[in-house]
């Protein structure tokens, strides 16, 4: 009979997959043996040809749900074999590197057993297996063992000893495995310090309890998977506030929580890919269209359209909402722009003016890893924040990015994330933060430290962005002048669009795309602040073709917080503002700057004091929600101006193609580059304003009129340097509308739109461009 060696490579370690291969081969009869080695899954095997076909198709159909085959490759085995049966054999060398899975949502059979009275796992809020459960919160070294994570307090039981040394059982291996007798336990405190009895609410247990406590309206704090959050009935109004103000999260949404399905449709619509989403053992926040059939609290979402839901991922969660049949607001544990609390004491010490109770449990949580965010645009999933459940599963690299030395790329300073790229793959940290934030810059470190051990990963170049001030790249000269590492600076929107190729599979030496990068800003080469960019790019270089016209940012960062001022800039930039003194007078925007320190800002603007000039689609987007009447006057996060105004477009408007519903730009070519100029954009807003044309008319009026703009400087370029794929990314296109927008003019013209889904289009997927660009620049220099 063949005798095979099989090997297959992926994330095939920690997961159950070699218990998956034992039960395949004894199914379809074969003898031999399946063991991890450096390299992955290592499986020799011997049998009929009918036999081994069917067991390579099963071993592929039948893969366990955390498990991934990137490559599996049959040879003709010629060494040693002596089976009469199939085993599962011992790791073959001591530098086992164990790819480290995500977290992982709490798996079918688990959350039957933790509301079975039968099961020794009855409300246990623990339950895990190798088809879930804690992964990357818990781990502190390498190998993936018990030892190495924050299970080592605690002591296994016979019982769970006993499953975890079992082939045929899902728990062997497990290395969280844990019951009531031996493994971690949750207990409920008051934030006044004082003592809480069953009594109280005669409930079954104390993780029981906080349903009632949510339901009669309080605050509790939830020590969960990988972080703490802060719940309330998102029913109820006060509640709701009160977290607000507790929290001092003024506007930006609340994530929610809901026992099931149904009970989120009772909220929203849900197609069938968002249900797969929720419902993934990833477990992320989805965006979800609100359906107006059930009303939250009008705080959960203030000026949105979407909500985003997510379903229980651990058994805590599902023992929490077995009997709150409405949502719960599951926020981060901090308050407004820190880090979410991860510590017990941290907690009690920060959350204490904003919980009324605390559910703790004694598990340490050794990284902290925020709710990941998702969205549905088409048919193609959007990924707003990587975190939860995705990281740090690695991204394959297109060809040509094999047989490279290790790189690290720093990431920016907003929505931050760092990328190691190694064997063919990167390594996406989990979304980080801002990075202004003196907790948030800690953490960064503390976590890249804890990659750099975990991966073995020894850099020999590290990337970071052009801009001298982000303090990732700082650290990042730091580091390379302690160990005689090269530094390449990568230009912002290039790693941008880098990011969009590497994840849509475009190979190393393919001619250069069109990218397309709009965002709040970015260091540009010239020194200036760039955010509407048309680049000619490769992995390796970048040529600017287009921009939109700069305009000043009047105070610098206040500019993101107060719209007004991208409004005035604009005006001031479009030569309009004698304009609005003569014929616009009327006009509630017009009174509104009128009653600013004009004098002041326009010495600012002329002496350039503070008041860069940039070629901000963000600040344009600001600009113009602003001038309708979305948030004038202040922001409490960027892009709320934007978002609000993207939330009422007028569907009707979007869809009409009368050229008197679409927004007008101008163009010119100066100084080797193309300009979108929006002044006659702002001349038909003005007149729109004073004939009092409906907000969400106008806010449709603008999205087709940018969109159009862009088309027509696409159309031109493309046929000037005989380009046919276009690349859309930064954080603007994350605007669903825009997206598809610009995706469904460029598709009619034949042109090729590559766009993100494994990675953020914002700041968060751009570590993913650094390190390419790096390696693709590296090469070429050898």
């Amino acid at each position: 009979m063949p005798t095979e060696e099989i090997r297959v490579r992926g994330t095939v370690q920690g997961v159950g997959f070699r218990p998956t291969v034992y039960r395949l081969a004894k199914a379809c009869g074969l003898r031999g043996d399946v063991c991890n080695d450096g390299q992955g899954v290592l499986i020799r095997v011997s049998g009929s040809e009918e036999a081994l076909t069917e067991f390579v198709a099963r071993l592929q159909t039948e893969c366990p749900p955390l498990a991934r085959i990137n490559q599996l490759t049959r040879i003709i085995y010629e060494g040693e074999f002596n089976f009469d049966n199939f085993v599962i054999s011992s790791s073959v060398n001591s530098a086992i590197k164990t790819e480290i899975v995500p977290d992982a949502a709490t798996c079918p059979q688990c959350q039957q057993e933790i509301f079975d009275p039968f099961s020794r796992f009855y409300r246990y809020p623990f339950t895990n297996c190798t088809h879930c459960g804690p992964r990357l919160s818990i781990i502190r070294a390498i190998p993936y063992d018990r030892r190495n994570t924050s299970m080592s307090a605690f002591v296994i039981c016979p019982k769970c000893a006993k499953e975890y040394h079992d082939v045929e059982n899902r728990r062997f291996h497990a290395q969280p495995v844990a019951c009531h007798a031996c493994g971690p336990t949750a207990w409920l405190e008051r934030a006044d310090g004082k003592s809480v009895t069953a009594s109280m609410f005669s409930m079954l247990d104390d993780v029981d309890a906080v349903c009632t406590l949510l339901q009669k309206g309080e605050i509790v704090a939830i020590k969960g998977l990988s972080g703490i959050h802060l719940a309330c009935d998102a029913t109820q109004e006060t509640a709701v506030q009160k977290l607000r103000q507790r929290k001092r999260r003024y506007h930006k949404p609340f994530a929610l929580m809901a026992r099931d399905i149904e009970v989120i449709e009772e909220y929203c619509t849900i197609n069938a890919k968002e249900k797969e989403l929720l419902t993934s053992s990833a477990a992320p926040i989805v965006l979800l269209q609100a359906s107006g059939k059930k009303q939250l609290a009008s705080p959960v979402a203030v000026g949105q359209n979407t909500l985003g839901f997510m379903l229980p991922y651990t058994p805590l969660h599902h023992l929490i909402l077995r009997r709150m049949n409405r949502p719960i607001v599951l926020t981060s544990g901090n308050l407004a722009d820190e880090p979410q609390c991860i510590d017990n004491d941290e907690a009690r010490g920060k959350l204490e003016t904003i919980a009324d109770y605390f559910l703790f449990h004694n598990r340490e949580i050794i990284n902290r890893v925020d709710d990941s965010v998702v969205r549905v645009i088409g048919d193609k999933v959007q990924t707003i924040r990587r975190a939860r459940g995705y990281a740090p599963a690695p991204i394959s690299l297109p060809l040509g990015f094999h047989n490279l030395p290790q790189i690290l790329a720093m990431g920016s300073e907003l929505k931050n994330t760092f990328c190691l790229l190694r064997q063919g793959e990167a390594i996406l940290s989990q979304h980080l933060g801002d990075l202004e934030n003196a907790g948030a810059f800690n953490a960064y470190q503390e976590t890249l430290n804890l990659y750099l051990n975990l991966f073995e990963h020894q850099p020999e170049v590290i990337a970071i962005d052009k801009h001298p001030e982000y303090l990732s790249s700082k650290l990042a000269k730091e580091l390379a002048d302690t160990n005689q590492i090269k530094i390449y600076p990568i230009q912002h929107h290039h790693a941008h669009i880098a990011a969009c190729m590497a994840e849509n599979g475009i190979p190393l030496d393919s001619p250069p795309v069109l990218g397309i990068a709009l965002d709040g800003l970015g260091y540009g080469d010239d020194g200036t602040l760039w955010g509407g960019e048309f680049l000619l790019a490769d992995y390796r270089k970048f040529k600017r073709l287009a921009t939109f016209k700069p305009v000043a940012m009047i105070g610098g960062e206040q500019a993101i917080y107060h719209p007004w001022r991208n409004t005035y800039a604009q005006l001031i930039a479009a030569n309009l503002w004698d304009d609005c003194q003569q014929q616009y007078t009327d006009l509630e925007i017009v009174k509104f700057l009128n009653k600013k320190p004009l004098k002041l800002l326009n010495q600012l603007i002329e002496k350039r004091i503070n008041s860069p000039p940039a070629s901000s689609v963000g600040r344009l987007f600001d600009a113009v929600a602003a001038a309708i009447g979305i948030c004038p006057e202040e922001c409490s996060y960027e892009g709320q101006a934007a978002i609000a105004m993207e939330a009422i477009v007028d569907v009707s408007s979007l869809n009409n193609d009368k050229e008197t519903l679409i927004y007008p730009f101008s163009f010119s070519f100066s100084d080797s580059i193309y300009c979108i100029d929006p002044r006659p954009m702002w001349k038909a807003l003005l007149n729109d304003l004073q004939q009092q044309i409906a907000q969400p008319v106008m806010a449709a009026k603008f999205h087709k009129g940018l969109a159009n703009a862009i088309l027509e400087m696409v159309k031109h370029l493309c046929q000037e340097n005989l380009i046919n794929q276009v690349a859309l990314t930064g954080g603007v296109f994350q605007n669903c509308i825009l997206l598809e927008q610009v995706s469904k003019r460029l598709q009619t013209l034949g042109i090729k739109v590559l766009t993100h889904s494994l990675v953020p289009a914002n700041d968060g997927g751009l570590s993913l461009g650094q390190a390419v660009i790096a390696a693709a620049q590296l090469i070429e220099e050898c």
